[in-house]
């Protein structure tokens, strides 16, 4: 296997320096270009229908709440421009993705349709038989098929004129650490950008990943809960297995860790941007802590014996009375 290595490398060389001469070409103009952005009532969303409306961009926010304070503030911090325009968009709703589409087609600017961001997002924790049916449900519509149902929609628009998709995903694609059900969501949406990637290339569009590490403190996707609110809500079959000292200890664990999330927006801001405009994006935009990286290295290095011991030392202190 070694003595192949040098041959390896002599392949990768050539793909390393084009890659290196296109990034060193000209970025785009954003001018006369469209971008449709889901989620941005709030977090991530927000910041970047801000930051590309400055850059010159015409942007089509969708909000969940389009009368709600965060579409307001959105508006008023643009300045009433023309160039940013704030629209209903639940990704659950088919009739909301059609009339988006509509709007989106109903004042193109001359460069055409440019870019969709599949931003929207909602996140919670507990452990698997904490959370009913139908919050699975919920959060396989909201976090994986709502982006594939914008991205089907969209697809003949990009397709026209070779622009960009990007997804949001997250670190906890790699693992997790109490809440399994936000992850499976961002490792399937994964998988589905990893096909969409290699089926776009020959039409010119680029499929980018971003994978923020721990930014819940900017983008409140996540709120602090009780454990009493989790007690609350367990089946009867749960509580007779678990106990309100376990379920504390969890919420004060989970809880920590939200406390801890960087309230720097604008790096992974940053990285959505590079992916919109970028003459050579990158695949993936992993933008965490050295230490989240490490564990994502882990993962993806060692067998998973190895993560299940690492994550089960960090949740060592939630036992069972």
């Amino acid at each position: 296997m070694w003595a192949a290595a040098p041959l390896l490398l002599l392949l990768l060389l050539p793909l390393a320096l084009a890659r290196l001469w296109r990034r060193g070409a000209a970025r785009l103009e954003p001018a006369g270009r469209a971008v449709l952005i889901t989620g941005c009532d709030s977090g991530f969303g927000h910041l970047l229908a801000l930051r590309l409306h400055r850059l010159g961009f015409t942007v089509f926010a969708g909000c969940l709440c389009p009368g709600g304070d965060g579409a307001r503030r959105l508006q008023r911090e643009a300045g009433g421009a023309g160039r940013l325009r704030v629209l209903r968009l639940d990704v659950t709703r088919a009739r909301d993705v059609r009339a988006a589409k509509e709007l989106v087609l109903s004042h193109l600017p001359e460069r055409g349709f440019w870019g969709l961001v599949n931003n929207a997002g909602i996140s919670t924790f507990g452990e698997t038989g904490w959370l009913p049916m139908e919050t699975y449900e919920k959060f396989a519509d909201v976090n994986l098929l709502g982006s594939i149902r914008t991205t089907l929609a969209f697809l003949p628009l990009l397709r026209k004129y070779k622009g960009r998709i990007v997804f949001m995903s997250s670190i906890i694609a790699y693992f997790t650490l109490g809440n399994g059900i936000y992850s499976m969501t961002k490792a399937a949406i994964e998988k589905f950008c990893d096909a969409l990637r290699l089926e776009m290339k020959k039409f010119g569009v680029q499929v980018c990943i971003i994978q923020p590490g721990n930014y819940a403190r900017s983008t409140k996707i996540q709120p602090p809960l009780s454990a009493e609110e989790i007690w609350s809500e367990l089946s009867e079959e749960e509580k007779a297995v678990y106990n309100k000292e376990y379920v504390q200890e969890r919420a004060n664990f989970f809880n920590s860790i939200l406390s801890e999330g960087s309230t720097n927006g604008n790096e992974v801001v940053d990285a959505m941007v590079d992916a919109l405009t970028s003459p050579a994006p990158k695949a993936r935009y992993m933008v965490a802590k050295l230490k989240e990286k490490a564990l994502v290295l882990v993962c993806a290095l060692f067998p998973t014996a190895v993560m299940d011991s690492v994550l089960s030392y960090a949740l060592s202190k939630v036992k069972l009375a």
